[in-house]
């Protein structure tokens, strides 16, 4: 038997799927993260060249994984990469990719995407270049408005993010935003996907808690 949580979640997502939709997007609901890793691969044709920003859902939820191993995909793994000079080349490399893979740091629930950059490969991947992006977004990142989804972006996900990657910022000493300008800030460029043209985004809502 369904559980309060999950009969929510069930009736919740509905809506996110429809306001997505009514948006361009192409959306699904997957309850689970391995049910998402198996969606997200049907949706990429074999053949297909794969990349990715500095997504942690992506790993997290074995999705790198789960493209090396189908070993029917060109996959561009910066993380794979030795040199600082090497994954900038494939920053750009990444304009031309068939499929873009992302998360989001924020949505709102009216079908808004946000997302933040420290150097903007990421946002401009999703903005441009790629033949297609798949957004893999955990029920966690859903806010109730655009300046809901705004503030989770610059106070929950920048910190933490911060904290990943080891930056040098005011957020990452004690966790919270503080606007700054400083050389390693990770809030350089604020994005906001409304529509998506052409139905080029689809978007996998996920009923659990992924990424940060």
């Amino acid at each position: 038997m369904a559980t309060p949580q999950e009969i929510r979640t069930a009736k919740f997502v509905q809506k996110l799927v429809k306001n997505l939709r009514s948006r361009h997007f192409n959306a699904f609901f997957c309850a689970t993260a391995d049910e998402a890793v198996a969606r997200v691969l049907e949706l990429i044709p074999a053949g297909s060249s794969v990349t990715w920003g500095g997504s942690a859902t992506i790993r997290d939820m074995g999705l790198v994984k789960a493209l090396s191993d189908a070993g029917c995909y060109d996959v561009w793994d910066r993380d794979l990469l030795p040199t600082a000079d090497e994954k900038a080349a494939l920053y750009r490399r990444s304009f031309s990719a068939d499929v873009y893979l992302s998360s989001v740091n924020a949505m709102s629930e009216d079908g808004v995407l946000v997302n933040i950059d420290g150097n903007g490969n990421r946002v401009a991947a999703i903005t441009f270049g790629p033949k297609r992006v798949i957004f893999v977004v955990g029920i966690n990142k859903v806010c109730g408005t655009v300046d809901a989804a705004l503030t989770r972006a610059r106070s929950t996900a920048a910190p933490l993010n911060s904290q990943r990657f080891d930056l040098q910022t005011p957020c990452s000493v004690d966790g919270s935003c503080h606007n700054c300008h400083g050389e390693d800030c990770i809030c350089n460029y604020v994005h906001f996907l409304r529509n998506s043209p052409g139905g080029r985004h689809t978007v996998v809502l996920v009923g659990q808690d992924l990424g940060y």
